[in-house]
């Protein structure tokens, strides 16, 4: 096949004993510790996923060192629940289709006792994996296990690897199901969708190469990795990286032009949505006009029977002048219960209005949502204009109306409140980095890196501040940084006005 991706930059192993992962580094005493469980759940998955094992710089031996130590030292726990088993029998399959990734003697599987052990141990994961699909949390769980199975179906040949097969009927229809017509994923993560696009495309790499995957498999394959890769351009701002909206990071998915190289490598181009910039499915809407690029988010939590990673985030924005980001969504750092897992889905945390001091979602659990918001994009000028509206779960009878315009040089967004008066929060939240002049007048100022000035003219008649507010591009990594923050109480804010200008 075409040469794959190696692991994206999240990990760092030195082959032996010192492991980093989601920013959190264990060295293990003598051998690596497959039950670690001091660095929480998902910490330990990223641990069996074996990803770091892709790493370019890691000698063979080591890969293959590692590999044996986990199959006899790990015959049960959690390295075989249906997530990291799905991601190891991806990331195993891949280092043994790659020429020189492991030694000799294992290359392709190898004749070896460690060979046999290999794809032993890979048979029996996929048969395991089989009998275990993650039909209870659907979504991207699910979507991973089924294209780890009929990887193994396409690699491998026997009456095992026919049933295995098999399930690309079923992979079709969860690509159907999952991929929306406007080519997003359905749980409107710019992150994880990155994740399923590579994984689609790996399958597609690997079904090009062989005579084993029925034709309907591989059409499906290239009409969904063509719409993904259609989508992930309206995810990507200037300076190359995807926007953070719902539970989106940096580091655990490659950036989209190595994605989009790669799938132009398999003669894969993007088929963009049917509204330029418009993902009208996920909710999304790029506006632009130089030097301004801005992503608003314009739909509630999705899927509806599965909303897990969804932040109360309607009605907000991503904002940047050129390549650099100014208004920026929170991000995620961890999923365990607790209240950074609270922060980054609150409605706070996000470029919005928060009414009557209620979550726009009734959010609960570190991936629960109860109550939804009633979430509408009214209307769209594909690239210039937008406007929408949203009604949280507990104050349904109080509507927000935000319409975002972008022309030459100026951003202007109109909030309007309408129905029963409640106290109301504004909230900006900046880049890390930026400190914001905040006048007597109503007015910010900043000052870009590239030595832009920009100034915000902010909603009148309020009592703007600055707060310091927590920023996770990262898993693992916390960063501070700066929000212009402004509170009215019921009936004092009805209408409001935002500018943005380049002075």
């Amino acid at each position: 096949p075409t040469p794959f991706l190696p692991a994206p930059p999240h990990a760092d192993f030195d082959g032996s004993l010192r492991l980093r992962l989601l920013h959190r580094e264990v060295r293990f005493a003598e051998r690596i510790d497959w039950d670690w469980a001091a660095e929480g759940p998902l910490w330990a998955y990223h641990l069996h996923q074996h990803d770091y094992l892709r790493l370019p710089d890691l000698s063979p031996t080591s890969r293959a060192r590692t590999i044996a130590d986990w199959i006899e030292r790990h015959p049960a726990g959690i390295g075989w629940d249906p997530h990291p088993l799905s991601l190891r029998i991806l990331n195993w399959s891949k280092l043994l289709l790659t020429p020189g990734a492991l030694p000799a003697e294992l290359d392709g599987g190898g004749a070896g006792a460690t060979g046999r052990a290999m794809r032993h141990s890979l048979a029996e994961q996929v048969e395991t994996l089989s009998r275990n699909l993650e039909v209870r949390l659907q979504a991207n769980h699910l979507l991973t296990n089924l294209i780890g199975i009929v990887f193994g179906g396409v690699l491998q040949e026997g009456a095992h690897a026919e049933r295995w097969l098999a399930c690309e009927g079923t992979l079709r229809h969860e690509l159907e199901e999952q991929i929306l017509p406007d080519g997003a994923h359905v749980e409107r993560s710019p992150m994880y969708h990155s994740i399923l696009l590579e994984q689609v495309l790996d399958l597609l790499n690997l079904a090009r190469g062989g005579r084993r995957a029925p034709a309907a498999l591989l059409q499906c394959l290239e009409r969904a990795a063509a719409r993904m890769l259609g989508a992930l351009r309206v995810y990507t701002h200037p300076d190359g990286g995807i926007a953070l909206f719902s539970d989106s990071a940096f580091e655990l998915a490659h950036v989209p032009d190595v994605l989009t190289a790669y799938a132009a490598s398999l003669g894969v181009a993007p088929r963009g949505p049917a509204r330029p910039g418009v993902l009208d499915d996920a909710g999304y809407v790029r506006l632009a006009a130089d030097p301004f690029e801005l992503l608003v988010s314009v739909a509630g939590p999705l899927p509806a029977h599965q909303p897990g990673h969804a932040h109360c985030d309607a009605l907000s924005f991503e904002l940047c002048v050129g390549r650099e980001r100014v208004v920026v969504d929170t991000g995620v750092t961890e999923y365990v219960p607790g209240a950074l897992r609270h922060v980054s889905r609150a409605t706070r945390s996000h470029a919005t209005l928060e009414v009557g001091g209620a979550e726009q979602a009734e959010i609960w659990g570190p991936h629960r949502v109860g109550g939804r918001p009633r979430v509408s994009l009214v209307h769209v000028e594909p690239g210039r204009r937008a406007e929408a509206t949203c009604a949280g779960w507990s104050t349904p009878e109080t509507l927000h109306r935000r319409t975002w315009v972008v022309s030459a040089g100026r951003v202007e967004i109109r909030d309007r409140l309408s129905g029963q008066a409640r106290p109301v929060r504004l909230t900006l939240p900046l880049a890390p980095g930026l400190e914001p002049d905040l006048g007597a007048d109503g007015r910010a100022e900043l000052s870009l890196a590239g030595g832009v000035r920009l100034r915000i003219a902010l909603p009148e008649g309020l009592a703007w501040r600055v707060e310091r507010a927590p920023y996770f591009p990262e898993f693992g990594r916390q960063v501070e940084r700066a929000c212009l923050v402004a509170e009215a109480p019921a009936g004092a804010f009805r209408e409001g006005f935002w500018r943005f200008e380049r002075r």
